[in-house]
């Protein structure tokens, strides 16, 4: 296995390590503000685990662009490809968009959905707005995930 290879599959478990951590982070935060108000009010169920969902998606985006690494490197499909070190440096570069701003975007994401809860204790068929100020947030790791696959795609191998 050349250090090509190596810094490819490196930077297929960054991108899902940060942007994962980033979402297990936020749901957190989310879900545990979610549950005061559910606590108080159960009819707010229904928002609050939608609320709460909204940072795991972060996750499934670097979970997407590790997949597109490794299956560029031909890893899934069983046919590693002989990499050199500069196409495994430009991978990992190109996993750091989606990692890094999945990571900043759920903690975020999180926080910003912990504070909307607020909304829903006041009055649970208001979660459109609160689930409308959490996606403003998600719009960079969405950017961050359009960013990675072009860079990747655009990797000769």
């Amino acid at each position: 296995m050349t250090i090509g290879v190596v810094l490819a599959v490196t930077a297929a478990v960054v991108s899902i390590l940060l942007a994962g951590t980033g979402s297990i982070l936020g749901t957190l935060s989310a879900a545990k503000s979610g549950a005061g108000v559910v606590s108080e009010k159960p009819k707010a169920f229904g928002g609050a685990l939608l609320t709460s969902a909204l940072p795991s998606s972060q996750g499934i985006y670097g979970f997407l662009a590790a997949v597109i690494v490794l299956q560029k490197i031909g890893l899934i499909s069983g046919e590693l490809a002989s990499i050199d070190t500069n196409v495994g440096l430009a991978l990992l570069f190109g996993a750091m968009p989606v990692a890094f701003l999945g990571l900043i975007s759920g903690i975020a994401q999180g926080k910003v959905v912990q504070a909307g809860t607020r909304i829903l204790a006041n009055n649970p068929a208001d979660v459109g707005k609160a689930v409308i100020l959490a996606v403003l947030v998600e719009s960079m790791a969405v950017f961050g995930l359009l960013l990675s696959i072009l860079v990747i795609n655009s990797i000769q191998v």
